[in-house]
């Protein structure tokens, strides 16, 4: 990646004091033009002069070809040639420079190369100078992770994408459009406006394209942008608001006579085209660098790079408010985010996810792309999006259609040039679905019914059940949900499922039996010894999910009524009904359950069942809203009977007031 070239950063160079001592004795114009260059940020014309001159420096002359070394080497380093630039800093080691930091750089060149034994060996060595610095930390934890990685990659599916890229370089995508169906990218190929190469770089300074897609939705070759924000310089990496009306971009001026400096612009678009850019004042020094913009979705903040003193080391991500009493504050994003190594192109895809490209947290060398999510205390977790997302190259400027899981992002990797490319990356579609019935007791369909679903990540979604009582809703793997049935004139249900984390499509059911508020509802699996009131232990799983229901609706009082069937006399089947009522009863008060909630009624053979629709479903010789009493049921056969006997056997609840605890 032309970090240098198209972010037109003001390199902070280390001193010169050596070096230039040496100059005089020296009294080469050439190696003074290195300098210079160098000075100027013109990276690839000052690379190709420290070489010349190196090879030219006796070695007998340690000082000077260890500056030249390191110079070169800083150069390459800017202009992204990675094994070059690990050739010069090992012979700026070599030669015993003066500056210990050759040996850290060395280890982060070896790293971005792939070669990770190499690069544990600079970065421990580097410890050993300086034992608490960060970039070494992290590049070991770096280096032993990228190994791990690339033995177990994620699922992630990355391919090169040849048609939009060029022999040149092609970077910062960015999608646009209620459909995705427009990509920006930055692009310093051959009809990019201008002549000159860059010193910089050696190639055109970059400009926009933009891809379309036909009506086939295959994307087409990439344009340029034939308004007004395209110029002879470096403009690039863009981001827009979410109403497609106003684009911040970063630009950059070519002045020979100074350093460069990235400024953030913003145009408007009239129709179809964009209008002339405009400066985004951001901080009252004019030379303070300020590049890689990104708006939030809800038009708030804008994100930026920028080295200004009171971040956190190289590069950082700040934001700055851009509405409300707060406008034009800049705040750096703290140490979560930003590291002394460089933090950019941030890319905003909701209020609570940013993703970041970073060689300063442990990564595969170069810039690695990374994942912040904040949490509800503010703090942001940050997590690297790994192997094959990123690679031992710089991997940056990701750009994601909307909430799918797919878009693209650039990257050098496999370049022998460092130049950038554009990537596409997808992950399987990944289904989890949740469905399900919400019936009454009776199995019947309720109309207007709905279920709320709240998530451990805080989510929430209220589904709405179709008339014939199914619902569907979408989940996440690895996730815990609690879940809410409800409707009028039945008491709530609440259920809970954990979704597995296993990355894979799923269906998970979970059926809601809402109960009655004005009518009495079977507890069905309720079970007494003969002849008694004692409550046998196969009762425990239908009397705790009562005990759930009255949890759920903690408003709701409820009489518990016993009923036996025909046989025996009236008065000892009423006590002994109440006596089996009341073993109910004191079981939900052991559970928990207010007593005062809880009224336990005896009525014998006094109130026999009516035959309900599901009933007769299950019984067909029982007539429907037919009433079981003795007259009836002895029109049935022996067997028939048994089981009205049966059904008239039974406990039930009813709903009688949903106001407990309201007054």
């Amino acid at each position: 990646m032309w970090i240098f070239e198209l972010y037109c950063v003001v390199k902070t160079l280390y001193p010169y004091l050596l070096l230039a001592l040496i100059l005089v004795s020296c009294k080469t114009a050439k190696l003074s033009d290195a300098v210079t260059k160098e000075e100027l940020g013109e990276y690839y014309d000052a690379a190709d002069i420290y070489k010349r001159v190196y090879s030219k420096t006796p070695s007998k002359n340690k000082a000077l070809k260890g500056s030249i070394a390191f110079h070169m080497a800083e150069c390459y380093r800017a202009t992204n040639n990675a094994q070059r630039a690990l050739t010069g800093y090992q012979n700026a080691i070599r030669f015993a420079y003066r500056d210990s930091v050759s040996t850290l750089y060395a280890g982060q060149m070896a790293h971005k190369s792939g070669k990770y034994n190499d690069a544990l060996k600079y970065y421990k060595a580097y410890l050993e100078i300086d034992p608490g610095n960060t970039l070494a930390k992290n590049g070991i934890i770096g280096c032993d992770s990228a190994v791990v990685w690339k033995k177990d990659p994620t699922k992630y599916t990355v391919k090169r994408m040849d048609a939009f890229n060029s022999r040149r370089g092609e970077l910062a995508p960015m999608l646009f459009g209620k459909e995705y169906d427009q990509l920006y990218i930055t692009s310093s190929r051959d009809n990019a406006l201008g002549d000159t190469k860059s010193a910089i770089t050696g190639m055109k300074n970059n400009d926009f394209f933009l891809i379309k897609k036909d009506d086939k939705k295959q994307w087409l070759q990439p344009e340029i942008i034939p308004d007004g924000i395209n110029t002879d310089f470096d403009e690039g990496v863009c981001s827009f608001t979410s109403d497609g009306s106003t684009m911040y971009y970063t630009f950059c001026s070519q002045d020979e006579q100074s350093p460069r400096t990235a400024q953030i612009y913003k145009s408007s678009r009239s129709g179809a085209q964009w209008n002339k850019g405009v400066l985004v004042e951001i901080f009252k020094d004019s030379l303070a660098m300020a590049a890689h913009p990104a708006v939030s979705s809800d038009g708030e903040y804008l994100y930026f790079v920028s080295d200004v003193p009171g971040g956190k080391g190289g590069k950082d991500i700040w934001r700055m408010a851009l509405t409300g009493t707060a406008a034009n504050a800049v705040e750096n994003l703290g140490p979560e985010i930003n590291t002394p190594g460089d933090e950019m192109f941030p890319y905003v895809r909701d209020s609570a996810t940013l993703y970041f490209a970073s060689n300063g947290h442990p990564g595969m060398g170069g810039l690695d792309i990374f994942k912040a999510t904040q949490k509800p205390n503010g703090k942001w977790q940050v997590e690297n999006m790994k192997f094959p997302v990123n690679s031992n190259g710089d991997d940056f400027g990701i750009t994601f259609a909307g909430e799918n899981e797919y878009g693209f992002f650039s990257s050098n990797r496999n370049d022998g040039r460092g130049s950038d490319h554009i990537y596409s990356f997808e992950y399987p579609t990944i289904n989890i679905q949740i469905e399900g019935w919400v019936l009454d007791k009776d199995e019947a369909e309720i109309a207007d019914a709905t279920i709320r679903i709240v998530g451990k990540d805080g989510t929430t979604e209220k589904i709405i059940v179709r008339k014939d009582g199914t619902y569907t809703a979408k989940g996440k793997p690895g996730m815990d949900y609690v879940m809410m049935a409800s409707a009028k004139g039945y008491l709530n249900r609440k259920q809970t499922l954990s979704t597995s984390n296993e990355e894979k499509s799923q269906v998970y059911y979970v059926d809601f039996s809402l109960p009655s508020i004005s009518k009495p509802v079977l507890i069905e699996n309720i079970f007494y010894d003969f002849d008694r009131a004692t409550l046998r232990p196969e009762s425990k799983e239908a009397l705790d999910d009562l005990i759930k229901m009255l949890e759920d609706n903690p408003n709701v009082t409820i009489e518990l009524a016993s009923h036996t069937d025909r046989k025996g006399p009236e008065a000892y089947n009423q006590q002994l009904s109440q006596r089996r009522a009341q073993s109910v009863v004191d079981y939900l008060i052991a559970g928990g359950i207010e007593k005062d909630r809880l009224t336990a009624v005896g009525y014998g053979k006094l109130k026999p069942k009516t035959v309900n629709k599901k009933m007769h479903e299950k019984y067909t010789f029982l007539p429907e809203e037919q009433i079981l009493d003795e007259t009836f049921i002895r029109t049935l056969t022996p067997e028939q009977q048994e089981t009205a006997d049966q059904i008239n056997r039974r406990t039930e609840f009813q709903v009688l007031r949903t106001t407990y605890g309201l007054y």
